[in-house]
């Protein structure tokens, strides 16, 4: 609950514009009621109206996109660009392609995205983007028609010292590089203005593995400080099953865990013996196939219907990897009920609020999304690096910078919740931390 008058004010004022953005608010409302510590010792802040700017993107893109399916018959839809904050560098934030994605969801993604990039300690601003267009279904030649479409529009609002996109939710290696041909052709210009490239044309190592390692280096340091413990024997619940969840699966069996379910928007399977994941990655990586599937190839594993039950199954450690709101305070009261140790988030906002209160409240270690995801935006901040000095690491330096990235992420959030004097606050931990660099650069730079 708000319990500052000048947080009420301004968490009123955003319902009163934003009344049907539910998502966005929700994620307002998280960061703005952990942000109250703070902002109480800091009376600056209100004098110079930095939550009100804080929370008001500062620049909000809607555009129509029109191509051509192989029906030759004209489809359209809608796309979107949110430049939230460039206090300390550039916007930067992925593009999503899924049918769900609407104004709030864009927005509450690209308020998430500042300060997941400030705990990065990297110089990025915050941003998000995409499109209610889904690829599901489509040939190739579709989405190669819809991204040169998207892009014809989107090339004008964004520049390598500008707003760099990367990928998300549908926007993986194949449309990140028609989007950068696209841009390409229009601007005739190589640079690093998208991240996730091929590795042919400017991408950097360990990219794609980036999201699903950086949540397991994180996790695993924050069970080594806060639990003495690591993954080592422990089982793992992934939900998902895309580009997170995979190397999320894959990192955590390489630390010693077993990974006994997977998710996709159908169902999840169960595998006590543990996923193959060389398996789920030719499902899903090569045939863009469904997870249930799995039982073709591995019949003793069971399938369910609906992704929700997932949460039922006893394990050590959870990682949700697929989607806003996945887990609520009843899955989180069944999860602690059955041991349940750990769980750090490497979708965006994958828990409700509720439930990650009852974590913290119950001494879970806790990994909210905005410190435990970082990975994969830390590691596009190292592909600008390598554009821009116009080289190339081998992927154990990447890897090595991304697990130095992710220890000092926990640290920053760990620290800052032990100074508020609740160690497992890591909600609050991280938002104040990502918070007030964010804020300092703000009232430096002045009204902007």
């Amino acid at each position: 609950m708000l319990k500052t008058e000048y947080i009420k004010r301004v968490y009123d004022d955003l319902k009163k514009k934003n009344e049907n953005e539910k998502e966005f608010l929700q994620a307002a409302y998280e960061i703005l009621e952990s942000l109250e510590p703070y902002i109480e010792k800091h009376p600056q802040l209100e004098k110079n109206k930095i939550i009100e700017r804080f929370v008001e993107p500062e620049r909000f893109v809607q555009f129509r996109v029109a191509w051509v399916d192989d029906k030759g018959e004209v489809q359209v839809n809608r796309g979107y660009r949110v430049q939230y904050n460039s206090s300390i560098g550039p916007y930067k934030g992925g593009l999503r392609f899924h049918p769900s994605v609407n104004a709030s969801i864009i927005k509450f993604l690209g308020l998430e995205q500042v300060l997941k990039n400030s705990l990065t300690s990297l110089p990025m601003g915050g941003g998000k983007g995409g499109s209610d267009f889904d690829p599901k279904g489509k040939s190739d030649n579709e989405i190669m028609s819809f991204c040169q479409a998207f892009m014809t529009e989107l090339y004008r609002h964004i520049g390598e010292d500008t707003d760099v996109p990367a990928g998300d939710i549908g926007v993986g290696g194949r449309e990140i590089g028609y989007l950068y041909g696209q841009y390409k052709r229009i601007k005739n210009k190589t640079v690093g203005v998208l991240t996730g490239k091929g590795i042919p044309y400017g991408g950097s190592l360990a990219r794609t593995e980036a999201t699903g390692y950086g949540l397991c280096y994180f996790t695993e340091e924050a069970l080594k400080v806060m639990k003495k413990d690591s993954f080592k024997g422990k089982t793992v619940v992934v939900s998902g099953s895309g580009n997170v969840a995979i190397y999320a699966c894959k990192k955590a069996t390489e630390l010693g865990a077993k990974v006994v379910a997977m998710s996709d928007s159908n169902g999840y399977i169960y595998d006590p013996k543990g996923i193959k994941l060389d398996v789920i990655q030719e499902i899903k990586e090569v045939r863009r196939g469904r997870i249930k599937e799995y039982l073709e190839q591995v019949p003793s594993a069971s399938y369910h219907e609906g992704p929700k039950g997932i949460w039922q199954i006893p394990c050590d450690i959870a990682l949700p990897c697929a989607t806003q709101n996945e887990l609520d305070l009843e899955d989180a009261k069944v999860l602690v009920q059955n041991g349940v140790i750990a769980v750090c988030e490497g979708a965006n906002m994958p828990s409700t609020l509720d439930a990650a209160k009852y974590f913290m409240e119950h001494k879970i270690v806790y990994g909210p999304a905005k410190a435990a995801n970082a990975g994969g935006v830390a590691t596009s901040g190292l592909e600008m690096c390598q554009n821009s000095a116009r080289l190339s690491w081998s992927f154990e330096e990447v890897d090595e910078k991304l697990k130095e990235i992710m220890i000092n992420i926990f640290h920053n959030t760990y620290d800052t919740a032990v100074s508020l004097g609740d160690p497992f606050d890591t909600l609050t931990g991280a938002n104040i931390a990502g918070f007030e660099k964010v804020s300092k650069a703000m009232l430096a730079l002045g009204v902007y």
